[in-house]
C-alpha cells in the first residue's frame, strides 16, 4: 500500500508528462502536415508518373533498345510511382522534420550542447540528400553499364518496377547512412567515446572496415563497392577534422558542469 511520502513524490509529475506528449504530438502533426504539402504539390507538378520515369532514366538509358520496365503485379503502376513521390517529399519537408525534432529537445539542452545539434542537424542532412545524389547522377549508371555489358544477347532485360523500387531505395539509404562518417566521427569524438588520436591510429582498420561494408550492402560489382566504399574512407577523413574543430568551439564553460552538479 503506498504512503502519502510516495503520494508526494509522485505530486506534479503527471502534468508535465502530459505536457511533453502534447508537444510531441504537436510536433509530429506539423512535420506531417509538411510532408503532406509536399507530397500535395508533387503530385500536382511533376507528378507521380513524372518522379519515376526521373528516377527510371539511369537503368532506362542503359537498357537495350526497345526494352522498358514491366509490372507484374496489377496495382503496381499506381503504387509505385506514389512511393516514390511520397519518398521525394520526404527528402523535400526534411528540413522541417529535423526542425521540429530539434525544437522538441532543444529546452533540454544546455548553450554549448546547442552549439553543437545545429551544425550536426544541419550537415547529416546535406550530407543524406549528397549521398543520395552521388548515387543517383554517378553511381546508377556506372553500375547498370557494367551489368548489362556482362548480360547475354539472348536475354531481354525487362526488371519489374517494383523490384527496381526496393533496389533504389536500398542503395539511397546505403548512401545517404555511407555519407553520414563524418557526422558519426564527431559525435563520438565529442562525447568523449573516442579521443582523436585513436581516430587516426583506427584509419587503418577503416579502410578495411569500408571495403568490407561496401561489398556487403552494394551489387556484386567493383563499381558500386570502390564507389560507397572510397568516398566512406575520405569522410573519415573530414570527420576527424571536424571533430577538432567541434570539441574546440563547443566546449562546455567550467561553471556550466558545476550547475548541472548543484
Amino acid at each position: 500500500m503506498a504512503t502519502d511520502d510516495s503520494k508526494d513524490e509522485l505530486a506534479g509529475t503527471e502534468a508535465p508528462f502530459v505536457s511533453h506528449l502534447i508537444e510531441l504530438r504537436d510536433r509530429l502533426i506539423r512535420a506531417s502536415i509538411a510532408i503532406g504539402i509536399a507530397f500535395g504539390v508533387l503530385c500536382l507538378w511533376p507528378g507521380p508518373g513524372a518522379l519515376y520515369d526521373l528516377l527510371a532514366a539511369p537503368l532506362v538509358a542503359q537498357l537495350p533498345k526497345g526494352a522498358t520496365l514491366i509490372a507484374t503485379n496489377v496495382i503496381s503502376p499506381f503504387l509505385v510511382p506514389l512511393k516514390i513521390t511520397l519518398m521525394a517529399a520526404f527528402l523535400i519537408a526534411l528540413p522541417v522534420v529535423l526542425y521540429q525534432v530539434w525544437a522538441f529537445v532543444a529546452p533540454g539542452l544546455y548553450t554549448h550542447e546547442k552549439k553543437l545539434v545545429v551544425p550536426l542537424v544541419v550537415s547529416s542532412t546535406l550530407l543524406f540528400i549528397i549521398g543520395v545524389a552521388f548515387c543517383y547522377f554517378f553511381v546508377f549508371g556506372q553500375v547498370f553499364k557494367f551489368i548489362q555489358s556482362f548480360a547475354p544477347k539472348s536475354i531481354t532485360a525487362a526488371p519489374d518496377i517494383e523490384a527496381y523500387l526496393g533496389f533504389v531505395l536500398s542503395m539511397f539509404i546505403a548512401f545517404g547512412a555511407a555519407f553520414e562518417v563524418p557526422v558519426a566521427v564527431v559525435v563520438l569524438a565529442r562525447m568523449g567515446i573516442v579521443s582523436i588520436d585513436k581516430l587516426k591510429a583506427f584509419r587503418g582498420y577503416f579502410v578495411v572496415l569500408a571495403f568490407v561494408v561496401a561489398a556487403i550492402i552494394t551489387p556484386p560489382d567493383v563499381v558500386s563497392q570502390l564507389s560507397l566504399a572510397l568516398p566512406m574512407c575520405l569522410l573519415y577523413e573530414v570527420g576527424i577534422w571536424a571533430a577538432r574543430v567541434f570539441i574546440r568551439h563547443t566546449a562546455a564553460p567550467a561553471e556550466e558542469p558545476a550547475a548541472k552538479e548543484t
